[in-house]
């Protein structure tokens, strides 16, 4: 058994990395762009979908204050590593909905991701969900349909976030995922869409790809990270 799949390991290592990423989100100067159009959208209430590419994912709960936010909750894999997350987004106060990652054909994945789906739409009904478009497999920075499909089917906003720290670390992960250094710079950068009525899916990942692609090298652009 890897050791990360280990239940005991997964508790521990967990609760270390919700810890660290408090201590750095509390001292990195932060700067905000755009931030009016989340704030509308909380003060809506209701539903609301919150994408960010998947090497973000560490730090993107720095962009959702929980005081005034939406409640939300987050699109998790069914795999192990997705425990694991699933452990360290709750100690940050943010339940997990667990989807599946298995590709098509597979039955047992399919069933899972069906199952995520009502979840998720019933979720949308009374609060927010976030997800990373690309993951968990990738190809980096490039979206599916998934997210436009969910947007359509419950009528609910988009809000894409760019955001970025520096110094950071960077793992080596199929996406390059970050992990925040304390007391550096960090941005946070909205931008916010809705599916287009008559659309077609993959004209609008398409579309979509382009515009989360543009708040994230602008949250880049500000902090400095290459």
């Amino acid at each position: 058994m890897r050791p990360l799949h280990n239940p005991a390991v997964q508790a521990v290592l967990a609760w270390m990395i919700a810890t660290w990423l408090r201590f750095c989100f509390a001292t990195i100067r932060w700067t905000r762009e755009n931030e009016h159009l989340a704030e509308e959208v909380w003060a809506q209430g209701g539903g609301v979908l919150v994408a960010f590419w998947h090497c973000r994912g560490p730090i993107s709960a720095a962009s959702w204050p929980q005081d005034r936010a939406t409640p939300s909750k987050a699109l998790v894999s069914l795999s192990r590593d997705g425990q694991f997350m699933t452990r360290a987004i709750g100690h940050l106060g943010f339940p997990a909905i667990r989807g599946s990652s298995a590709k098509k054909g597979d039955g047992a994945g399919e069933r899972g991701g069906a199952i995520a789906v009502r979840e998720i739409l019933r979720q949308l009904k009374v609060g927010g969900v976030a997800l990373s478009p690309d993951g968990p497999r990738g190809p980096a920075n490039q979206m599916g349909q998934g997210l436009p499909v969910m947007a359509k089917l419950s009528g609910a906003p988009v809000l894409m976030l760019g955001i970025s720290c520096y110094p950071a670390f960077r793992l080596n992960t199929w996406d390059r995922n970050i992990l925040p250094r304390p007391f550096g710079r960090g941005a946070i950068v909205w931008d916010r869409v809705d599916y287009p009525k008559g659309a077609d899916p993959e004209q609008v990942a398409l579309d979509w790809t382009a515009r989360l692609n543009a708040v994230e090298a602008r949250a880049d652009a500000i902090t400095g990270l290459t």
